[in-house]
């Protein structure tokens, strides 16, 4: 019976570490596997300093730009899902928020995905890079608008240098997809080469979810291998890599990503800009003979990690939805999940139905674990005589003990196994609840208003405490003081423990304590009562 509390408290500890240990590893330091551009460059500033871009890149057949200007006049845009604005200087993007995505619970402003605002910088750019690395942002014109534009195609006109250019921005309305189609004509009398670029720059601020770290970096995809490269790693790991992908910029809930046309001839890279960084695409560009042109067509992607419409877009984007370790039992769980809130339109009781589901998938197993214990509790009278006879002589107590599990044929590490077997599915719930962005902001019932936010008057997890009690309550009890007073602490360990949780994890875990306990009472009940 020490033996199985022993190992009971270890594998709860275990959980515990598990979890820690999955946190920090989404921030650990990790070597950068592209190539390493070393570049030089002149500095960059939030507050819009040119940048020039390097001379061509040693180990880059396409230049790769540093970084450049901010700010300067814009025009607004809107669709169903998108309220932004397209500065006219470079034609990139320099504010979006989503509409469906509120800052808060307390505030309804579209959450800024993209911002000027230098404690949020996040910015969409794009320009041309001659070939002696010289940086052009085209300058635009908009048509006349008397309102946003957004519910058809944006044509902008302008140019830089010898070059004409065309920006076509489409976008649907109802899609966090965003078309872009740009025709590039040469109006000077020599011919030019170089290439067009795309990139999100984005200052280097951490993002922290109460107390768990939350990865924060470049995300990259270079000939259908996914990297996630951390601002601290970039700072000493600039990397370019040659070939078809796509690259961008990530966060708890949302990312921003550059999706050039597939086959296209193109590099991705990420490294640092000044005090900021950025992540793009560059494409190469052929050689235009004067009056000769050309048209690129790339995509982007502004919008939450929703699973299902990231693997729609069929590059691999869904990548960036990290469930750790167990992906391969949290993906499931999440499309079950998923279908309850179309059942039921309310993720607490979807989470609630998806406990039910796992506890009857671990029923038999729950049950040779409550057994167990239940059969260790009709023992104890004679587990207490046997300490009492052996006193301090241990070795003489465990022979003594061993025989009268053998005799009454009762195995006590029966009862912790399942309790392993369980530990991956809870890890992966944790990384679903954690993950998923349909749980922002997703209100249950009363008082709790963000299933992934920590419950705000610690009810739950309260409540969970009290059930871990009310579980102990029903085991077999410690003789060893010190394993007695271990066990009593518990309750409250978790319960200040699961308090910086999210509310829809601690409502999973006080649940399948409720279940659990039910199936517990009822076996050891018909246990005792056949003594």
């Amino acid at each position: 019976m020490d033996t199985q509390k022993t190992i009971l408290a270890v594998a709860l500890s275990v959980i515990v570490l598990l979890l820690f240990q999955a946190w920090m590893e989404r921030e650990s330091p990790h070597p950068a596997t592209g190539t390493v551009a070393t570049t030089q460059s002149t500095g960059s500033t939030a507050a819009g300093t040119p940048i020039t871009a390097p001379p061509p890149a040693t180990v880059a057949q396409t230049p790769t730009p540093a970084g450049l200007s901010l700010g300067g006049p814009s025009i607004p845009f809107q669709t169903r899902v998108f309220t932004g604005r397209i500065v006219l200087h470079g034609g990139g993007i320099d504010a979006l928020g989503l509409r469906d995505y509120p800052v808060s619970v307390d505030n309804p402003a579209p959450y800024p995905l993209l911002d000027t605002q230098p404690q949020r910088l996040t910015v969409q750019q794009s320009g041309f890079v001659a070939s002696n690395g010289e940086v052009l942002e085209p300058q635009y014109t908009a048509p006349p608008h008397n309102g946003p534009f957004g519910r058809e195609p944006i044509t902008l006109s302008g140019g830089v240098g010898p070059l004409k250019v065309e920006k076509t921005l489409i976008f649907q309305p109802d899609s966090y997809v965003v078309e872009e189609r740009i025709q590039v004509t040469n109006t000077g009398t020599t011919p030019w080469s170089g290439s067009y670029f795309d990139q999100i720059l984005r200052n280097g601020r951490e993002e922290s979810h109460w107390f768990m770290s939350i990865f924060t970096g470049a995300v990259l995809q270079h000939d259908g291998s996914f990297s996630k490269e951390s601002f601290s790693d970039l700072r000493s790991h600039p990397v370019v890599r040659q070939g078809p992908g796509w690259a961008g910029m990530m966060d708890h809930y949302f990312l921003t990503a550059v999706l050039p046309a597939k086959g296209s001839p193109s590099q991705v890279y990420a490294r640092p800009v000044g005090e900021n960084y950025a992540a793009g695409v560059t494409v190469a560009l052929p050689t235009l003979a004067p009056g000769q042109s050309t048209t690129i067509q790339q995509e982007f992607f502004f919008g939450p990690k929703l699973q299902q419409t990231l693997a729609g877009l069929g590059q691999g984007l869904e990548q960036t939805v990290d469930y750790g370790w167990f992906a391969v039992i949290a993906e499931p769980m999440h499309s079950l999940l998923n279908w309850f809130h179309g059942l039921t339109g309310n993720w607490g009781l979807a989470i609630v139905l998806l406990v039910v589901v796992v506890k009857a998938l671990f029923f038999y197993p729950s049950a040779i674990s409550y057994r167990s214990m239940a059969n260790m509790r009709k023992l104890q009278p004679k587990l207490d005589q046997i300490r009492k006879d052996c006193g301090d002589d241990r070795q003489k107590m465990g022979p003594a003990m061993m025989e009268l599990y053998r005799s009454e044929k009762v195995n006590p590490m029966a009862g912790c196994l399942p309790i392993f077997i369980q530990m991956p599915v809870f890890i992966s719930l944790y990384w679903v609840l954690v993950e998923s962005v349909s749980l922002r902001q997703a209100p249950f019932i009363l008082w709790i208003h963000d299933l992934a936010a920590p419950d705000p008057y610690y009810i739950l997890p309260l409540l969970m405490g009290v059930s871990m009690f009310i579980q102990q309550r029903l085991n077999p009890a410690p003789s060893d003081p010190m394993q007695k007073r271990l066990m009593s602490a518990l309750p409250v360990v978790f319960a200040v423990f699961f308090s910086f949780f999210p509310a829809g994890l601690v409502l999973y875990w006080l649940v399948n304590n409720l279940i659990s306990i039910g199936q517990q009472y009822f076996i050891t009940r018909r246990i005792l009562a056949s003594t």
